[in-house]
């Protein structure tokens, strides 16, 4: 049995290869162009290399690390071919998000324990946050779970219609105030109705205004503060959904909300639509926030969890 039979069913990993295409193409034959009728590394490569890292949004910080390990391998393993770079490559690549604690799940689960358990969901406007917490329930109703989506976002009349939609197309509840009212009132009732009706998950969205970094750090706490006032110890999860087509601007986001709040997981969006997938890399190395899950479509069933070694495997296999 393969790597891939053991974790993934067809579907899936046809959709990890064809969300993952733009940045192998990026990445991979780019590499295999800058090595071709090499048979040592040089420092001609390792800065072709550096380019084409950089360029895919990997992070300077974090190119520079792989390159390193790169150097001090090839000393020892004799670098002879684009095969055996790749094999380096990866192999150095997975350790790289093993030690920063980006572990990949087999399944979309939640801990053993008390119940509801709450998950508190944030990040910038446009990012996918919404559709991501959909997906997310979609995904927990088909194990038999029941759900409650909790409407925080009450600035914007689109983002409580939205997740709405969501919560009818994953056969979820749906817990809103309406326009206008106080977030964080929204959170303590969602968290307050999962438990009076015995809901195994609640998953609260936010608003996603990247307002200055006092107001956020407020908002955001008197959130979380009230669902803690409910319930001892929520929220249980805090995760934070990153746009992969915004390259750069995504380090950002990461570092403004990690100062805001306790986030413990990433959602990392749209690895089909751009080339840069190698972002995934840079912010685990970064942050040393676990990336839990990967958008690698539209479709309700097309949330992945993150599995690196998955990652790392598709991102450098041959087309």
């Amino acid at each position: 049995m393969s790597f891939f039979d053991k974790f993934f069913n067809k579907n899936k990993k046809e959709d990890l290869d064809k969300g993952l295409e733009k940045t192998k193409t990026g990445i991979f034959s780019k590499i295999s162009k800058a090595v071709a009728g090499k048979s040592t590394v040089d420092e001609g490569f390792l800065d072709d290399l550096e380019e084409i890292l950089v360029a895919s949004d990997v992070g300077v910080d974090t190119t520079v690390k792989i390159i390193e390990r790169l150097e001090e391998r090839v000393k020892i393993d004799n670098f002879i071919n684009t095969a055996e770079l790749n094999s380096i490559l990866k192999n150095e690549i997975i350790k790289l998000l093993t030690e920063n604690n980006t572990e990949g799940l087999e399944d979309f689960n939640i801990p053993t324990g008390e119940r509801p358990h709450i998950i508190l969901v944030v990040g910038v406007n446009g990012v996918g946050k919404t559709t991501t917490i959909g997906k997310l329930a979609h995904q927990y109703t088909e194990k038999g779970l029941k759900v409650v989506l909790g409407a925080a976002d009450t600035f914007r009349a689109a983002a409580v219609d939205q997740l709405g939609i969501w919560a009818k197309r994953s056969q979820s509840d749906f817990f809103n105030k309406g326009m206008y009212t106080d977030p964080a009132a929204v959170a303590y009732e969602t968290t307050q109705y999962a438990i009076e009706h015995h809901c195994d998950v609640a998953i609260i969205d936010t608003a996603g205004r990247l307002h200055n970094k006092i107001n956020l750090m407020k908002e955001l706490s008197k959130i979380k503060n009230s669902i803690s006032k409910k319930m001892e110890g929520a929220p249980h999860e805090v995760l934070l959904v990153l746009d992969a087509t915004t390259g750069q601007n995504a380090f950002e986001q990461c570092e403004k909300f990690s100062e805001a709040t306790d986030v413990t997981a990433l959602a990392l969006t749209k690895l089909d639509g751009t080339a840069k997938g190698g972002v995934a890399i840079g912010i685990s190395d970064q942050f040393k926030i676990p990336i839990k899950y990967i958008g690698v479509g539209e479709g309700i069933e097309q949330l992945q969890v993150f599995n690196k070694r998955a990652f790392v495997e598709t991102l450098f296999e041959e087309a």
